[in-house]
C-alpha cells in the first residue's frame, strides 16, 4: 500500500522520526547516526596503501592512458640498450659484456634524470597544488608516514628502472654461457649500485619537487639540479687533469650526484669511473664519497620531514 506524502518511510534498520512537515508535504527525517563497528586498519595499512599508490603512480597505473606514456616509454628506453648488448653477445659468443653492471645506470643517467624529473613532482606537487596534504593528515596517519610512503615509492620506482635492465644483461651473460659466478657477482654488485643511486636521486627529487605546488618548476628544477652540476664538475675535472691534478680530480666527484655516485661503484664495486683518464678515487676518498652520499640520503629525508611540518596547514 504507498505511503502517504507525510509519512516517514524507513531506509534503513535504524528507526526514522518525523521532525516537521511544510503545508507542502515535504518532511524532514532524523534517520538517526549509526557507529561504525567494523575493522579498524590503522597507520601500518594507511601507510602501505599510500605507498603502493604513489609506486603505480610513478608508472601511470591507475591513472589516464596519457600518464602512462612517458614513464613506460623511458622504462623502455633503459631496457632496449641492455637487450641489444645481450643480443650481440649471444649471437657472437663473446667472452664478457660490453658494459659492466656497475656502469650501466652511469651511462644512460640522462634517461634516469628525465624519468626523476617527471615523476618526483607528480608524486608531492599535486598534492601541494590542490590542498589534498591536510586530508591525508586527516586519517590515521601521521607526516613521518607520509614522508616514508612517498621516499620509499620513489626510489623503489627508480630502483625498478634501473634493476630491470641490469636483469636482462644478467640474463644475457647467462644464455652466451659466461662464467656463472663472475655474472652474478658483477650483478649484485650492480644491484647495490643502483640501489644507492636511487636512495640518492629519490631523496634530490622529491625534496626539490616539495619545495613548490607548481609541477613544470619542479620538472625544470629537479634537471637542472642534475645536470648543472655534473657539467661543472666535469668541465673542472677536464681542468684539472689537463694540468696534471690527479688527486683534485678524485675531490672534484664529491660536488655533483652522478659523479659522487660513480666514484662509490668505482671504489667499492668493482667499476670504473667516467672521470678524465679513468681516474678512480683514492682509498680515502672513496670512503668519503660513501659517508657523502649516505649524508645526502639522510638529509633529504630530514629536509622532506621538516618540509611536511606545515605543508598545506
Amino acid at each position: 500500500m504507498p505511503a502517504d506524502s507525510t509519512t516517514p518511510v524507513s531506509t534503513s534498520p535504524v528507526s526514522t522520526t518525523s521532525v516537521s512537515a511544510t503545508p507542502g508535504g515535504a518532511s524532514i527525517h532524523n534517520i538517526g547516526y549509526r557507529h561504525y563497528d567494523g575493522p579498524r586498519l590503522g597507520r601500518a595499512y594507511a601507510r602501505r596503501s599510500l605507498f603502493s599508490q604513489s609506486l603505480r603512480g610513478a608508472y601511470g597505473l591507475g591513472r589516464s592512458p596519457k600518464s602512462k606514456v612517458l614513464p613506460m616509454l623511458l622504462f623502455a628506453v633503459m631496457c632496449l640498450p641492455a637487450a641489444i648488448m645481450v643480443a650481440v653477445a649471444v649471437f657472437t659468443k663473446a667472452g664478457s659484456l660490453p658494459v659492466g653492471y656497475t656502469r650501466y645506470a652511469i651511462y644512460l643517467q640522462a634517461v634516469i634524470g628525465l624519468y626523476l624529473a617527471a615523476q618526483a613532482p607528480q608524486s608531492v606537487s599535486r598534492d601541494l597544488r590542490f590542498k589534498s596534504v591536510p586530508l591525508y593528515f586527516s586519517r590515521p596517519i601521521e607526516r613521518a608516514d607520509y614522508v616514508a610512503a612517498k621516499f620509499a615509492a620513489m626510489a623503489s620506482a627508480l630502483f625498478i628502472l634501473t634493476a630491470a635492465p641490469l636483469l636482462v644483461l644478467y640474463t644475457g651473460a647467462l644464455l652466451a654461457k659466461m662464467d656463472f659466478l663472475e655474472q652474478t657477482k658483477g650483478l649484485g654488485q650492480g644491484l647495490v649500485s643502483v640501489a644507492l643511486l636511487s636512495l640518492v636521486f629519490a631523496g634530490i627529487g622529491l625534496v626539490i619537487s616539495a619545495l613548490t605546488p607548481r609541477r613544470g618548476f619542479g620538472v625544470a628544477a629537479v634537471i637542472a639540479v642534475l645536470t648543472i652540476p655534473y657539467g661543472a664538475v666535469s668541465a673542472v675535472q677536464g681542468i684539472a687533469s689537463v694540468q696534471g691534478s690527479e688527486s683534485a680530480v678524485g675531490w672534484l666527484g664529491l660536488f655533483s650526484p652522478i659523479t659522487l655516485l660513480d666514484g662509490v661503484q668505482a671504489s667499492f664495486l668493482g667499476g670504473t669511473t667516467s672521470f678524465p683518464d679513468n681516474l678512480a678515487p683514492s682509498t680515502a676518498a672513496g670512503f668519503v664519497y660513501l659517508l657523502v652520499a649516505l649524508i645526502a640520503i639522510a638529509g633529504s629525508y630530514a629536509l622532506l620531514t621538516l618540509r611536511y611540518r606545515k605543508a598545506g596547514l
